[in-house]
């Protein structure tokens, strides 16, 4: 099985504001991103490649309601609180935060954790108290897993080690995952590994090598859990991550990185064809 993932971050900023979002209003782009790429994802078989949007809260909802009843794509959150409602007891006072139960009376399927993004504000709050231990992150990410996982949803979970962590990078990564998931259900769990230390202009991408030892890693440490990149699948590096037998799909963000830069479904669906054709997989006609 291989796994496509979209984050669409902050696209319920329009470009007059300073965001990506150039496909229209931010309670209009998901309704477009589904509506334009559904009927082609619907053309590969589910038993062989599974499709996921994730969306900021403020489009989840017209993005359930344009995937309807297509088993063709999941929607998710682009994250989960670390406690949740409990009946008799809490009823959800959780100002800010987004608890699991609210994800999933949204009908939403799915959620990220640990992306390199969250990671990096957890440990930015943790150090403004004049805590470092990176474990404690990775303890707070543990809380959210069991949360979505009580909510039946399934989990994209995030590890990546940054430019600073590169020589400790095997002893870093083992600690995301064995923190991270502790207790968990992993046959609802895929990892999205990112190598933090490579992502963003100017820096080199990690290459074939790396990444595989990477995701030999994981399965060594966890098992056979699916295993996708998550540092951006592109047009550029499809084939190549293709070409290594233990990765199991991607993670993609922007589809244009220069120019009017964002996301474009044309280009999406060619980044899938690209990367499935790699792995051996067609659509169907």
């Amino acid at each position: 099985m291989q796994h496509i993932y979209v984050n669409f971050k902050r696209f319920d900023v329009p470009s007059k504001f300073g965001g990506v979002n150039r496909l229209g209003e931010a309670k209009d782009f998901s309704q477009i991103v589904v509506s334009e790429t559904l009927q082609t994802l619907e053309t590969y078989d589910s038993s062989q490649v599974h499709f996921a949007h994730y969306y900021p809260e403020a489009q989840l909802i017209p993005a359930v309601a344009a995937v309807g009843t297509s088993k063709a794509l999941a929607i998710g959150s682009q994250g989960v609180y670390r406690a949740d409602i409990e009946k008799g007891k809490n009823f959800g006072a959780f100002t800010t935060n987004l608890p699991a139960s609210a994800v999933k009376a949204l009908q939403c399927t799915s959620t990220i954790i640990g992306h390199c993004e969250e990671r990096n504000d957890k440990n930015a709050l943790l150090a403004l108290g004049g805590n470092t231990q990176r474990a404690l992150v990775n303890t707070i990410l543990n809380q959210e897993v069991h949360c979505a996982q009580k909510q039946q949803l399934d989990v994209l979970y995030c590890i990546g080690e940054k430019s600073d962590e590169v020589n400790d990078w095997e002893d870093v990564l083992t600690e995301q995952l064995t923190l991270g998931l502790q207790d968990c259900d992993l046959s609802h769990v895929v990892i999205a590994y990112e190598p933090v230390w490579s992502i963003g202009p100017g820096k080199t991408p990690a290459d074939k090598p790396y990444i595989t030892k990477v995701a030999q890693l994981i399965k060594r440490v966890i098992g056979d859990v699916p295993v996708i990149y998550g540092g951006g699948l592109k047009k550029d590096n499809a084939a190549m991550l293709a070409s290594i037998d233990e990765i199991d799909g991607g993670l993609i963000a922007l589809t244009r990185f220069s120019g009017d830069f964002g996301f474009y479904p044309d280009e999406y669906l060619e980044i899938v064809k690209l990367y499935l054709e790699g792995k051996g997989i067609y659509a169907h006609q």
